[in-house]
């Protein structure tokens, strides 16, 4: 798929949830969100038809994120599914780790290529605070857990202030297990002030391949845009259609997305 400004579109990020079991200070507001009914979140099967009409659009590349995917109920299920369909060759998730130990082999099982793990520190008590309340111990079990799975290359996302950069800690961490860490500068949708992820391609909106689906359904083009299509409303092909040509040539402020819900 070409958008109107010639980029190729074959990366989609799936949101499958709008819930998580932390509470990341960057992420949710402190007075907390209200939540998704569960008749407007997409099931399983709405999610495994998308992505079929989307591989026969171009897509190659998925990548689940939430909130946290792994809590919601049944996700092994939904991997399954989706590494099963034609045209998907890589198979990814972003998350928060807490929940690897139980979840990594099965993930790996089910045909999951990867993960993204989200980690800002390696400082217990600093981690606590970020997250509201977080265990840090958990999320490094889920680490090694998904190590050991071969749910590799690892990459840690770090979310830092705009003059700085992840701790030398955490980059020590990281090069002790051949993990690569990845610095995204603290986002504000609100003023549309975003910029290229330290070590990967989030962005960089000329280079920009993606569409995001959210979890209640809604095709968009681009995390700096109040624009989207719902696949219910609309129909697959058309939502997704829709949205490739309405990809705008850059992000700019927005008013009614919140990390939690969309999936960065």
């Amino acid at each position: 798929m070409k958008d109107t400004f010639g980029r190729t579109i074959n990366y989609l990020r799936i949101s499958v949830t709008d819930r998580c079991n932390l509470r990341c200070r960057y992420c949710m507001p402190a007075s907390g969100v209200k939540l998704l009914r569960h008749e407007d979140i997409l099931s399983f099967e709405e999610i495994a038809e998308v992505t079929r009409a989307a591989a026969g659009m171009g897509v190659t590349k998925v990548r689940i994120t939430g909130g946290e995917p792994l809590v919601r109920h049944g996700i092994i299920q939904l991997v399954e599914a989706l590494a099963q369909i034609e045209g998907i060759l890589d198979l990814a998730m972003t998350t928060n780790a807490t929940l690897l130990p139980k979840y990594a082999q099965a993930l790996a099982d089910a045909g999951l290529h990867r993960v993204n793990i989200s980690l800002d520190t390696i400082d217990p008590a600093g981690y606590k605070h970020l997250t509201r309340g977080g265990d840090l111990q958990a999320a490094l079990a889920g680490i090694e857990a998904a190590q050991r799975a071969g749910l590799t290359p690892i990459k840690l996302n770090c979310v830092t202030d705009e003059d700085g950069g992840p701790g030398e800690a955490l980059i020590e961490f990281g090069r002790a297990r051949g993990i690569e860490v990845r610095a995204i500068r603290r986002m504000d949708f609100g003023i549309g002030s975003f910029s290229v992820v330290e070590g990967g391609s989030g962005g960089d909106c000329p280079r920009c391949n993606r569409l995001r689906l959210s979890s209640d359904g809604r095709v968009r083009p681009c995390l700096f845009s109040d624009i989207s299509f719902s696949v219910r409303e609309l129909g697959l092909a058309e939502a997704l259609g829709r949205a490739v040509l309405n990809k705008p040539q850059a992000g700019g402020p927005c008013e009614h997305n919140w990390m939690h819900g969309i999936g960065g």
